[in-house]
């Protein structure tokens, strides 16, 4: 079952100065950092939704390149463009934010074998609280028409329909922290990465 990376790195970065996609934590872009983060969790093909700062972006092999030219309207819309750029055997996608450096390869493949043995969305859960990463299969792609609007992702759809969701427990799994002002990158000094 071919189960996809959905990046989406769109955003304008505002509180932070900049497009978080661009910025670098211990020497390497968020945006690759994320795209490694996928893989390394066994998702392909990588999609990379890009809005602003998508000229400066560094290279990334190997990834197909979605670029949302709505992005100033929020998250919905990259996550609905994302979706649909999708090859149709891909059966579902994982979904993470760019500006969530110290999520782990663990916790994707957590929400892939939650999704093997039956989870229509998969996603992670912290202390309790629901994050990312998220899976989605393609199944429900559609709700999102309805629910992924604005600056709303998959949230809205995680709370109205909390009989399609699994939660899959993420604890010492990285973590879901993002990164909203420069300040916040001293909340991530470790790789990202790590078992």
């Amino acid at each position: 079952m071919t189960v996809a990376g959905l990046l989406l790195a769109a955003g304008a970065g505002r509180r932070f100065g900049r497009p978080k996609a661009l910025v670098e934590l211990d020497g390497e872009p968020l945006v690759r950092r994320a795209v490694r983060l996928l893989r390394a969790g066994g998702c392909a093909p990588v999609h990379v939704v890009v809005g602003a700062g998508a000229d400066a972006l560094p290279e990334l092999p190997g990834t197909v390149l979605v670029v949302n030219r709505h992005w100033r309207d929020g998250l919905g819309s990259s996550l609905r463009g994302g979706l649909a750029s999708l090859p149709e055997h891909v059966r579902a996608a994982v979904v993470v934010l760019v500006d969530q450096p110290s999520l782990s390869p663990a916790a994707v493949r957590r929400v892939c074998a939650a999704h093997a043995a039956g989870a229509s969305v998969a996603a992670a859960g912290y202390a309790g609280r629901v994050g990312h990463p998220v899976l989605l299969d393609r199944a429900v792609w559609p709700l999102l028409d309805r629910y992924a609007t604005g600056d709303r992702g998959a949230r809205d759809l995680l709370r109205a329909r909390p009989d399609l969701v699994t939660v899959v427990p993420c604890d010492g799994l990285g973590s879901p922290l993002d990164l909203d002002i420069p300040a916040d990158l001293a909340r991530h000094p470790v790789p990202g990465h790590q078992e």
